[in-house]
């Protein structure tokens, strides 16, 4: 095969959940569809563009100027004395779409681990600590997914927490071990928000 089709393939491959054979038909079909593939780089382009993460939060907000607060953070409404921890911005979104939590939310980036090479340095965790010592979070729920990985984050958290005289809550009933919140459909995920367990 020619160095450029190995080259798409390859790249295509990177993205997460695209196996050897998909990325094959993936580009084959960006290949053949000249259309698509336009439309693709233009969407792509702009994204990586106007696509900011919110200073306070990390959700994506999308600006041409410098990044602001995404609209969650700057609505008054939401309940200042609870922040939400999530992996990352498609477990924020999920868990918006269960309608079971209106108070604040704060993304790491991801979650420990060894085997990947993250530890706490490459995830958002003292500008957590900064924001509950800053905002006066009265409650903390961990919404790390119930992987190793997940759990391990959650104890991790928890264990600097515990100084801070924060309720820290874990999601409960609802979300089966080893399941990823965002795959998760919004009552099982509004059960879980209902009925978290405190950790400290």
């Amino acid at each position: 095969m020619p160095r450029t089709w190995d080259g798409l393939v390859t790249a295509i491959l990177g993205l997460p959940g695209v196996g050897p054979k998909m990325a094959e038909r993936i580009a084959l079909h960006l290949v053949r569809h000249e259309k698509d593939a336009d439309a693709l780089a233009v969407a792509l382009a702009e994204a990586r563009t106007r696509m900011k993460r919110c200073p306070l939060c990390g959700d994506f907000v999308e600006t041409d100027d410098a990044p602001r607060l995404c609209d969650r953070c700057a609505d008054p409404r939401r309940d200042t004395r609870v922040l939400c921890v999530v992996e990352d911005v498609p477990d924020l979104a999920a868990l918006e779409r269960s309608g079971a939590y209106r108070g604040r939310y704060h993304v790491l980036g991801g979650a420990l681990s060894a085997l990947d090479g993250i530890g706490p340095e490459e995830l958002h965790i003292e500008s957590l600590l900064q924001r509950v010592r800053r905002e006066g979070a009265e409650e903390v729920i961990l919404a790390t997914n119930p992987t190793v990985e997940g759990e391990t984050t959650a104890g991790y958290l928890a264990d600097l927490l515990k100084p801070m005289n924060v309720r820290v809550t874990r999601l409960a009933a609802g979300l089966p071990a080893g399941a990823v919140i965002q795959y998760a459909d919004e009552h099982t995920l509004a059960q879980a928000v209902t009925g978290r367990r405190t950790l400290n």
